[in-house]
């Protein structure tokens, strides 16, 4: 086995690449940015080496950098985790040739599948069924439109080497084919350094599911189950789970054995996995398949018991894999949140700064991979992350800072229990999706499992702006809130220094007010919790222990859990749970009569300004100052984060001034150019 390996990677995945190492007793070798010199997964490794400058195209995926740290440090294997080398045949073989184990699969396999035009036409000659398309390479935007028209509207326009949603979009006429090349040419440069691009038919509506294959080079290869992975948003997975909903076990062994039989026909040995579109009748067309590990591996591990990492590593050494088809049973079921470092109230758009607060849910410490998650209990909580508090949220990489996964025996105590989790997650500092990903667990499509790759764009149309909770839910925080008040006017009248004689008494009557509704409420206290008591008449038992300046209330409402992040307001809480970001107001009956008589602070006009969503770079200015302009076109590109973003006009107007240019670095919400 190999002494040392090195790890061609950063953050979430590099540590988790760190801790199978550890557990096999290998030594582990980081490369680092200067953006990343006091990062996590150089903390973790055993040792570390620099590498360059902060952008991905001048240290992570320079491959003599790479090489030259390989040689300092003396590792005997590289591991490349996702994205960045890790499906770069190039790499694969200067490794080669410097006599150093890939921990992947063979050149000539990345070759044929890495790249997805090659791959769609093997997939073709050995019987896979495709998805009408245009393989060969484009040469520019007017070929793609008149491409796009040929295959009829609407068309996916992708990366030849991409990944992860980068260099990716979907075009429904002429002009958004135009536009969409020309990002996904400049995207897919610079985050791979491969600018080729293709067209496909975009099947709407349809199933993301994946098969996890893993192969030996002696011949044997097995799948390891699906994973759904249909939720996602600007084409970048934000949900998955394993089993899907939607499979019978016909057509999972179906499409298992395919996708084995294609990896076995391109000489496949690593960890891989093969990517369908699947429709409503459970037809399932090959989309790609993804010469590496998944973002979305550990709900895999979560139900059949196998470290990928591990295995990955032990076909690198030269050994058979010890598992076979039969010996691959699925318990259970797991779910994986990403956790994104991005605004939902902003469009989702990317967000940078520093980690103020970061305290994940406590896992469960039973269970680590390569180990049957059922023997751990009846629900695991796994956090794959590489950030920690205090830490920096850059700008130059990839928004996910961490994946959040449980396990329980039924599907819907998975979900449960990631409720839970969610709401016990704490981060603050940077705009994050935790609201989102809550909303998303409570949503009747996602429980139901009926949902499609539509499912985002379908549900939430106009972006996302919180949740509007039902008013039973309502009411148990406006019970709990009731209680947590209660303790902290208490806290209150404990302050030292005061006068004789004028003891403080704390009320038992008070008006709760949240998202709209008002109740009136009595706090009546017992060891342990309150009863509070309704104006209807209606009452309910709140216990757990809370203290006043706790971040984190861990209570329970007639018995069933209720966990909610809090915040101290005027007059009452910040409250967020189940994807709501709430203001709760609790005051005397008399402080509430007055406080409905206060006038209603408006926001200021910003309609005649164009200002920056998120912190980002100006790549292009598209119009000039005294130019009109009609609503939907192109104002601007702004990058960040690895991807363009196109901003439009709202409304036809004239442009009056411009403040910035290409090249210039704006933080959110600066001015970038004003209207008449």
């Amino acid at each position: 086995m190999f002494d040392k390996i090195l790890i061609a990677n950063r953050g979430e995945i590099a540590c988790r690449v760190i801790k199978t190492a550890r557990k096999m007793g290998i030594k582990t070798v980081a490369v680092y940015s200067d953006a990343d010199k006091n990062a996590l997964h150089v903390e973790m490794a055993d040792e570390a080496i620099h590498i360059g400058p902060p952008p991905a195209n001048q240290s992570y995926i320079v491959i003599d950098k790479v090489m030259a740290a390989i040689k300092e440090s003396g590792a005997q294997a590289v591991h490349p985790g996702y994205g960045f080398l890790s499906e770069n045949p190039k790499f694969a073989q200067a490794l080669d040739a410097a006599g150093v184990a890939f921990i992947g699969p063979p050149v000539k396999a990345i070759e044929a599948m890495g790249d997805k035009i090659t791959s769609k036409k093997i997939a073709q000659e050995a019987g896979v069924s495709t998805v009408p398309g245009y393989m060969g390479l484009i040469a520019d935007a007017d070929e793609a439109v008149k491409i796009s028209g040929e295959i009829g509207y609407p068309v996916m326009i992708k990366a030849s080497a991409g990944g992860g949603g980068k260099g990716m979009r979907i075009a429904w006429d002429d002009q958004e084919a135009r536009e969409g090349f020309q990002s996904s040419k400049n995207e897919a440069a610079n985050s791979f350094g491969d600018d080729r691009i293709f067209i496909e038919k975009f099947v709407t509506q349809p199933r993301h599911i994946e098969i996890q294959v893993l192969c030996d080079a002696h011949g044997n290869g097995i799948y390891l189950g699906e994973r759904e992975c249909s939720i996602q948003r600007r084409n970048q997975k934000v949900v998955e789970e394993a089993p899907s909903p939607f499979l019978d076990e016909a057509t999972r062994k179906a499409m298992g054995e395919q996708a084995v039989a294609l990896a076995k026909a391109v000489g496949y040995a690593s960890a891989g996995t093969v990517e369908f579109i699947v429709d409503g009748e459970k037809n399932f067309y090959f989309l790609e398949m993804n010469t590496r590990l998944q973002v979305e591996h550990p709900v895999t591990e979560l139900i059949t018991g196998v470290d990928l990492v591990e295995q990955m590593i032990r076909v690198a050494n030269g050994e058979p894999l010890t598992i076979t088809q039969d010996d691959v049973k699925l318990t259970g079921w797991a779910i994986e949140n990403r956790l994104y470092a991005e605004d939902p109230y902003r469009g989702f758009l990317p967000s940078i700064g520093r980690l103020s607060r970061y305290r994940p849910p406590s896992e469960t410490e039973a269970y680590t991979p390569g180990t049957a998650a059922g023997a751990a209990g009846d629900v695991v909580v796994r956090n794959d992350t590489g950030v920690y508090e205090g830490g920096e949220i850059s700008m130059y990489y990839d928004p996910m800072i961490a994946k959040l996964c449980t396990w329980a025996p039924t599907r819907a105590a998975a979900i449960e229990a990631m409720r839970v989790a969610l709401d016990s997650f704490e981060v603050e500092g940077i705009g994050h999706n935790l609201p989102f990903l809550a909303a998303v667990m409570d949503h009747p499509k996602f429980v139901s499992g009926e949902m499609t790759t539509a499912f985002i764009a379908e549900e939430y149309p106009e972006g996302f702006e919180g949740v509007e909770l039902p008013e039973g839910d309502l009411k148990r925080i406006a019970a709990a809130c009731a209680a947590m008040n209660r303790v902290a006017e208490i806290r209150r009248t404990r302050i030292s220094g005061t006068m004789d004689n004028h003891e403080r008494k704390v009320g038992d009557v008070w008006n709760v007010m949240l998202q709209g509704h008002e109740f009136d409420t009595t706090v009546a206290a017992y060891p342990g919790g309150a009863t509070v008591t309704f104006g209807d008449g209606s009452a309910l038992k709140v216990e757990g222990a809370w203290t006043p300046g706790d971040q984190l209330a861990e209570m329970a409402v007639d018995g069933t859990p209720l966990v909610l992040k809090v915040g101290k307001i005027s007059g009452g809480f910040r409250i967020r749970s189940r994807g709501a970001d709430l203001k709760v107001h609790v005051r005397s009956p008399r402080h509430a009569e007055l406080a409905k008589l206060m006038p209603e602070k408006l926001p200021p006009d910003t309609s005649k300004l164009l200002l920056c969503p998120m912190p980002g770079l100006v790549v292009k200015i598209d119009v000039e100052e005294g130019q009109e302009v009609q609503e939907g076109q192109a104002l601007c590109t702004i990058e960040a984060m690895k991807m363009e973003n196109i901003l439009r006009a709202e409304k036809k107007s004239v442009v009056s001034k411009i403040n910035a240019g290409p090249g210039d670095s704006l933080a959110v919400d600066e001015v970038i150019m004003e209207f008449e």
